[in-house]
């Protein structure tokens, strides 16, 4: 296919496995590292010309990927640039979200503590309004850059524009909005009492989720007014197997990979716990997670 000529260093056939904190997943029929915001446009409009689907790439995190794989282009954004101005930094979607935490941390910048321990990009915590201890990323937003597909150009949204809402926003909406990066706005406080938090946040996560173990984060949404994981742990399911794939003892939300799942035993748990907490609860579990290939 001419999009080999057109995109250098573009990839057949990679498994996209390593790629996920799942560690699961099928082979992408094309996979390209983006350095830049200039290579993630270019990787978009080569795909669109050649009618390919694409996915986009972050972290990795909060991803199901099918164990056929992906029939299209997957875009890895690795465009990482952080830099601070006063009370403000702006963000590249491919930086990491630690590495955003830590710079903030460093400056004496204070509302990401919550963070602290979750794995992905900053791009993947903006599309998924990202959060924790009542807190989310929203609350630091004063604009998102994207590239717009349908129309080529590249647009900067105000908070209110992002329309956020719990693990949601016009990114996750609308494919066609591909986050390029954001600003961010910090109060202020002592370096010492910031890392007080963010060590109270980590220490919490360390007791509470199996952060030793490979998998997707918290795998369904908190219905209003309950958690998903009590709701699993009350259907007796903690520890459940099937395959490789376990529903952790230490979280219900959490599926673990014990080394050699498939996307199907994964989905065959998400299904299970699904269809008892409904049956027990008359609850319907909604995914967090998103999922490619199936």
């Amino acid at each position: 296919m001419p999009i080999e000529k057109e995109l250098k260093n573009i990839k057949k056939d990679v498994s996209l496995a390593p790629f996920t904190t799942f560690k699961i997943g099928g082979r992408a029929k094309y996979f390209f590292v983006a350095h830049s915001q200039q290579q993630i446009i270019e990787a978009l409009e080569q795909a669109q010309k050649y009618h390919l689907p694409f996915f986009i790439l972050g972290g990795g995190s909060n991803l199901l990927v099918s164990d056929k794989g992906f029939d299209g282009l997957v875009i890895k954004i690795q465009n990482s640039k952080i830099e601070r101005k006063d009370s403000s930094i702006i963000a590249e979607a491919g930086a990491n979200l630690a590495q955003l935490l830590t710079i903030a941390k460093n400056s004496g910048l204070s509302g990401l503590e919550w963070a602290a321990g979750i794995p992905g990009t900053v791009g993947g915590a903006l599309r998924g309004n990202s959060g924790a201890f009542g807190k989310s990323i929203a609350d630091l937003v004063k604009n998102v850059r994207v590239f717009d597909i349908s129309t080529r150009t590249i647009k900067n949204y105000s908070t209110k524009d992002c329309l956020f809402g719990y693990r949601e926003s016009i990114f996750k909406k609308n494919k066609e909005l591909v986050i390029l990066s954001g600003e961010f706005v910090f109060d202020r406080d002592s370096i010492y009492e910031i890392e007080k938090r963010m060590k109270r946040y980590l220490e919490y996560r360390k007791a509470k989720q199996p952060l030793e173990c490979f998998s997707a984060g918290c795998i369904f949404k908190n219905p209003e007014g309950f958690s998903a994981g009590k709701l699993i742990e009350k259907c007796s399911l903690k520890g459940k197997r099937k395959g490789g794939a376990q529903i952790s003892k230490k979280h219900g939300n959490f599926i673990i990979n014990l080394g050699n799942a498939t996307s199907q035993d994964v989905m065959f748990l998400i299904t299970l716990a699904k269809e008892e907490v409904k049956r027990k609860f008359g609850i319907e579990l909604e995914e967090e997670i998103e999922f490619l290939g199936f």
